[in-house]
């Protein structure tokens, strides 16, 4: 009896291992393959992801996340980047950082629905031989918002001083506690020093708007903040935090996150985000204000006779550093958001962010109201790019924080010599080897 077990045993062995062999070539009973995205959290990379994940399930992949805080965003993924980790295999991408990144990144040119996209958005994604490096998940736009039940159509303002004459009017009248709010801390600058500066025809270097970087160099990277255009926005800015009083002295430390939660408590009656918010301000889980928000273009100051915006884009990028499998992997998965024009108009519908296929705004235009008001308002302005697009660039935009965030905290006197001294460092910065 113990041998005729023992066989028994054997046989058994056996048939588990050609079961088991069989099973292993078997493309159903094989463990599905995971990637792995990294982002920071924000609702458009969520609704994109939703997109990634309904192809991701047909094509028997599973999708994990890594959420990254922004602040710490670029950091850490750069670090990641240059020691060759793969633990993301698709991560976010921006055109603030699009340059210091574009070595280490795959090229995604041949990825399907790339040609759908627009092409002046792209400028800080290319390589040095020319190569895309991003995928579009949205674009982000510059967008000024404000309470539809607060200020008529013939309030809205057009010019700095309005917005200040109209702020003060609803606080004295009770019915908010600021008239603008926005972030201004580093990395947060666009939505009040920024959008100022280039709707006063400002910028940071000369030329003004220019983002050529041979040109640039040819002006000898010279920074423009210790001139009247921008000394200018700095000025405006000092007076609105401590004497006019329509936005929070605390602004100087606020990130877009602060901002707007004032604004969705309904406390501030304008602010300027990015569109992509448009879902927060209007859902009525989240915002006081819901159902009562309104866009415009933006007010312009002394040096602008119509509005300008910055028109950029959102996207996802795939590291060097993955294994070719997962590389092919998220290029189809990809390719296959891009082209799933539904899943954009949903993504739309859900946050307010303009799809990457530009196919798809025509279906928009012509369907639905506030996409069409988003194009008259930003897409039919005229454009500037919201950062510049070379390696020294995120030390450029630290430089540029501290001397404006210095200048706003001191005495309103001290602002030349504080922003000359600004412009200096600002130039340090971009030469810096």
């Amino acid at each position: 009896m113990p041998k005729r077990k023992g066989l028994v045993r054997l046989q058994l062995s056996a048939a588990l291992a050609i079961w088991a062999a069989a099973s292993w070539g078997s493309p159903a009973a094989q463990a599905e393959e995971t990637l792995n995205i990294c982002h920071g959290g924000h609702p458009i990379m969520v609704a994109s992801q939703k997109i990634l994940d309904k192809w991701a399930k047909k094509e028997s992949v599973k999708l994990t996340t890594t959420l990254i805080a922004y602040d710490v965003y670029v950091p850490k993924v750069t670090q990641m980047l240059t020691t060759g980790s793969a633990q993301c295999d698709i991560i976010w991408h921006n055109d603030d950082w699009g340059q210091l990144w574009q070595q280490y990144l795959v090229t995604t040119d041949d990825v399907a629905g790339i040609r759908n996209v627009a092409k002046q958005p792209l400028d800080a994604f290319w390589n040095d031989q020319h190569e895309l490096t991003v995928i579009p998940m949205a674009h982000t736009v510059g967008t000024f918002f404000y309470r539809k039940d607060l200020i008529s159509d013939a309030e809205v303002p057009k010019t700095f001083a309005d917005m200040v004459q109209i702020g003060q009017k609803l606080q004295k009248e009770g019915k908010v506690k600021w008239g603008y709010v926005g972030g201004m801390s580093f990395n947060n600058t666009w939505f009040t020093l920024w959008w100022t500066m280039w709707n006063s025809g400002c910028d940071i270097f000369k030329p003004i708007y220019e983002r050529d970087n041979k040109v640039l160099a040819a002006n000898g990277w010279t920074s423009i903040i210790d001139q009247p255009c921008h000394q200018q926005i700095v000025d405006f800015w000092w007076d609105a935090l401590h004497k006019d009083r329509i936005a929070p002295e605390a602004t100087t430390t606020y990130g877009r996150n602060e901002a707007n939660a004032i604004f969705m408590a309904g406390d501030a009656a304008m602010t300027v985000a990015d569109s992509t918010f448009w879902g927060d301000y209007n859902d009525k889980n989240k915002s006081r204000a819901a159902g009562n928000i309104g866009m415009v273009p933006y007010p312009i100051g002394p040096g602008r006779s119509k509005p300008i915006t910055w028109l950029d884009i959102w996207g996802w990028a795939i590291p060097k550093s993955v294994s070719p499998a997962h590389q092919a992997l998220a290029k189809k998965l990809l390719g296959e958001m891009l082209t799933d024009e539904d899943g954009q108009v949903q993504m739309w519908n859900e946050t307010g962010g303009p799809p990457p296929n530009v196919r798809v705004w025509d279906r928009l235009t012509a369907s639905d109201p506030v996409f069409r008001k988003l194009k008259e308002v930003v897409f039919d302005q005229d454009h500037a790019h919201s950062a510049y697009y070379f390696a020294n660039w995120p030390r450029v935009h630290k430089a540029y924080s501290d001397a404006a965030i210095k200048a706003l905290t001191g005495k309103r006197e001290d602002i030349p010599a504080v922003l000359k001294e600004g412009a200096k460092a600002v130039h340090d910065a971009a030469v810096a080897q």
